[in-house]
């Protein structure tokens, strides 16, 4: 089996040859390439030649495609900062007053410079591996996430609170509008996957039930414009995600992509046959700043637990630092090839 393959087979339940690999790798990617993150987002030749180079060294299964996570937020207008060497970032929103949300225009991503680079290098890649390498075009934010970056997240946390339902959903539908122009544009490059991350829509933010209200009701209808479009889908919510995992199975995605927080046992038992797990080896403490010993007995560990299911991607829990040495990745890639 090659790549392309190994992943579809995770998705649909069936065995592979070998369990199946997709890395969150974008920032080191673009450092062993030695492309300044500012290089990095302006060009699409150039991300799309980051990302051949990685997969062509490290012989993985499936790219994910990522610039940062406030491309969406940008392109509705929130102001973002463009650092030379880390991914872009938003430190405030652009709707500070409430009645400003009637206000918002009709907006065309498309139009965006940086959604336009997204888009063309998933192009790119798709183009270069064929049906050989399987290529995932993540969409950045999903509709909750979207309205905390735009009213910032002090502000959002208060409107949870002290707003009425029909209130907020005027901005969450909103959001879910340009989360789906994404998903329309994405489908276009001719990926195999979509995704979006919510994280502020994690325990560590909302409750349960806010979850469900609020965020899970809006990545319903993301994941169904997938499916519109004959895709399967990935939703990655950060940090420890125990008590939502049920109602994330609900959003009707294809994977949930989980963060190392997560009990894995856990995931197993409320994912096992239901949906796929991407995941979810500690990027930072494990694949960054671990030993390679360690590196081999988490990845052990995980493959231990889910080698009871097909339904299985390795990958980091999150996105892997620009520092992480190439001893640790080879580590965790070697282990799940030999396991």
């Amino acid at each position: 089996m090659n790549g392309y393959e190994r992943i579809q087979a995770a998705l649909k339940g069936e065995k592979a040859d070998k369990t199946p690999i997709m890395l969150h790798n974008f920032m080191m990617a673009a450092e062993e390439s030695g492309i300044s993150m500012h290089e990095y987002r302006e060009s699409p030749t150039k991300i799309a030649e980051v990302f051949i180079r990685a997969v062509e060294k490290y012989q993985y299964d499936g790219i994910l495609v990522d610039l940062d996570t406030v491309t969406l937020a940008g392109a509705v207008g929130v102001p973002v900062d463009f650092p030379e060497h880390e991914p872009a970032r938003s430190g405030r929103g652009n709707l500070d007053e409430w009645e400003d949300i009637s206000k918002l225009a009709k907006i065309n991503i498309g139009d965006y410079r940086y959604v336009q680079n997204w888009l063309e290098a998933v192009r790119l890649i798709k183009q270069h591996v064929g049906n050989e390498i399987f290529v995932r075009g993540n969409c950045d934010q999903a509709p909750f996430s979207l309205a905390s970056m735009m009213r910032g997240s002090q502000n959002w946390m208060l409107d949870l609170l002290m707003r009425e339902p029909e209130e907020l959903e005027e901005l969450l539908n909103y959001c879910t509008d340009i989360s789906c122009q994404f998903i329309r544009l994405m489908a276009q490059t001719s990926c195999d996957m979509v995704s979006n991350g919510d994280s502020p829509a994690g325990p560590g933010m909302i409750s349960p039930d806010m979850y469900q209200l609020y965020a899970l009701p809006y990545e319903k209808r993301v994941v169904d414009e997938a499916h519109k479009h004959q895709l399967p889908y990935a939703l990655h919510i950060c940090g420890n995600t125990d008590t939502i995992m049920e109602y994330m199975i609900q959003s009707g995605a294809d994977a949930l992509e989980l963060d190392y927080k997560t009990d894995v046992q856990l995931a197993f038992d409320t994912l096992n046959d239901k949906t796929c797990l991407i995941g979810n080896i500690d990027p930072s403490g494990v694949l960054a700043l671990g030993t390679p010993e360690l590196v081999e007995k988490k990845t052990i560990e995980l493959l231990t637990i889910f080698s009871k299911t097909n339904r299985f991607i390795l990958n980091a829990g999150c996105a892997l630092p620009s520092s992480t040495p190439e001893t640790n990745l080879r580590r965790m890639i070697q282990i799940a090839r030999e396991f």
